[in-house]
């Protein structure tokens, strides 16, 4: 494939149901974006670090595109770039693919609310996509003038948000955010996760220093509704962008045991100490791991979290790999068809 000469470039700054909305990468961030028609399920190629096709993909927000233009002069989404980070779940329906939230992202912000209280589980949860996609880590604790301790509650997120920045902010009150805006270097892209009601697209606001993403009212019981229905990448005046995503009722994980040993970090250092290499921390003898449990020095909770995760986490690599295995069996059988179909002189299909 040929993506030099007079190709463009662009950024993928929406995903719309069969076409992509992109801003030319020459582009001031006041102009409009162009829509490129996506064809056939919507797959681009996804180029190596040499320029070659690979695998065909969905695009997905943040993507570097090379566009090419149509026989009647519109543009066409030739390629995808290679993606330096990928925040990456699995996906929602019971294929093995794996869904991109966003490419290209220097930043993860966690955003979690501190009323009602924080769900340590699912913050382990974000954290380990985050530490899976090459991205930093950033924890943003919402809600701050809503309770009464809110650094003390952020001391206990610290606990288990091991290497990554924890930072408790009110956008109401405006206290707390200095350190994420300093965040937003020039050329550096952030995303934000969450669940619905953390106050995501509120903060993105408050960031972004103006009303770019649509906000919910508040609910009787304290929780946020749900507003964003979609991922979009806004730049920035300075050069930075945020992307907006909508709240994750349950996030897939799509881990390996790097990102595991980050957010665990722990849990890992305490598994170089057990007696054997590959104890699983269960009911064997000279376990480190169990033995802190019991005196108290890691949490119960934390190492069920450990376990959960890094069940889910084996399921989905086994998942992927059995269906990997299956579309090689298909290639296969679809080759020797055509083969069988050429030697006997029928078209081949």
């Amino acid at each position: 494939m040929d993506t030099g000469g007079a190709a463009l470039g662009g950024r993928v700054v929406r995903v719309d149901r069969g076409a992509v909305l992109v801003l030319p990468g020459d582009a001031p961030a006041v102009e409009e974006p162009v829509r490129v028609p996506l064809h056939g399920e919507g797959l681009v190629p996804l180029l190596d670090a040499d320029g070659v096709p690979g695998e065909a993909v969905p695009p997905a927000v943040g993507d570097d595109a090379v566009l090419g233009a149509g026989p009647d002069g519109a543009p066409t989404l030739v390629a995808l770039r290679p993606r330096r980070a990928a925040v990456v779940r699995d996906g929602a329906d019971r294929t093995s693919r794996a869904q991109v939230l966003a490419a290209n992202v220097d930043v993860v912000l966690v955003v979690e609310h501190l009323d009602p209280d924080p769900s340590p589980g699912r913050v382990e949860r974000l954290l380990t996509l985050a530490w899976r996609s090459g991205a930093t880590p950033v924890v943003v604790l919402t809600k701050a003038d809503l309770v009464p301790d809110p650094e003390g509650m952020a001391d206990e997120v610290r606990a288990l948000a091991i290497g990554a920045d924890v930072h408790a902010v009110s956008v109401t009150a405006g206290t707390g955010l200095d350190p994420v805006r300093a965040l937003l270097g020039p050329g550096r892209t952030l995303v934000v996760v969450g669940p619905s009601g953390a106050g995501k697209s509120t903060l993105v606001n408050a960031l972004a220093g103006a009303e770019v993403m649509a906000t919910g009212e508040r609910r009787s019981d304290g929780r946020g509704r749900h507003t964003t229905v979609h991922r979009e990448l806004v730049p920035l005046p300075g050069g930075a962008c945020l992307i907006d995503t909508p709240g994750l009722r349950g996030v897939g994980l799509v881990a390996d045991a790097a990102a595991l040993d980050a957010t665990f970090a722990d849990v890992a250092e305490l598994a170089g100490d057990c007696r054997f290499a590959d104890c699983e921390h269960r009911t064997e003898p000279g376990c480190a791991v169990l033995a802190a449990v019991e005196d108290g020095t890691l949490p119960a909770r934390r190492l069920d979290s450990w376990r959960r995760l890094a069940r889910e986490a084996a399921y989905q690599e086994r998942r992927s790999d059995a269906a990997l295995a299956a579309a090689e069996r298909n290639r296969v059988r679809r080759a020797t068809v055509a083969y069988h179909r050429f030697q006997q002189g029928r078209p081949v299909r």
